[in-house]
């Protein structure tokens, strides 16, 4: 199993709070992969940002009342935490993990 390596994506909470909106999904490019990030009331998650499905830009979605990631498209819905499809009719999504540091917000590739 390879090592994570850390990227940083935002110099601080306020920053990353103030670029991403609470329920929001957003688009992070890092080393060329696109991340999408989410922002809920109670932490941050970042899974792959291309639906498995059909492959549209989940950052382009809309979070559900389960706190799931909806494709604009289809409307498959993937759990944040395990990115696993609701209804498991496409592949997981990967997820990738967030820490908060006191240098800012880090995503682990």
């Amino acid at each position: 199993m390879m090592a994570l390596q850390w990227i940083q994506l935002f110099g601080s909470l306020a920053e990353a709070e103030a670029r991403v909106a609470v329920n929001q999904p957003a688009l992070a490019v890092v080393n060329g992969k696109r991340i999408c990030l989410v922002r809920t009331a109670e932490r941050w998650f970042a899974v792959a940002d291309r639906c498995t499905h059909r492959g549209e830009s989940l950052s382009r979605g809309q979070l559900n009342y389960r706190s799931e990631i909806l494709c604009p498209w289809h409307g498959y819905c993937f759990d944040l935490r395990t990115g696993r499809e609701s209804l498991e009719r496409a592949r997981d999504l990967e997820t990738f993990p967030i820490e908060l540091r006191d240098e800012g917000l880090f995503v682990g590739l």
